[in-house]
């Protein structure tokens, strides 16, 4: 079976690529919220994904 391999508009690569670095920027953001340590918290991971609380499968983003 042959290999095709699809050809990318430059717009699909510009959108590819920032959402590249978005996830970076978001990654980046979580593993340093991560260092610090936490005073009186809830406890469980903190909720630095998309800024969202979630609490029994229900999020909340304040």
């Amino acid at each position: 079976m042959p290999v095709t391999t699809k050809v990318l508009t430059p717009a699909a690569e510009r959108a590819l690529a920032e959402a590249a670095r978005r996830r970076a920027e978001i990654d980046g953001k979580a593993n340093e919220l991560a260092r610090q340590r936490e005073i009186n918290g809830r406890g469980g991971l903190e909720p630095v994904r998309y800024d969202d609380w979630e609490v029994k499968g229900i999020a909340s983003d304040f």
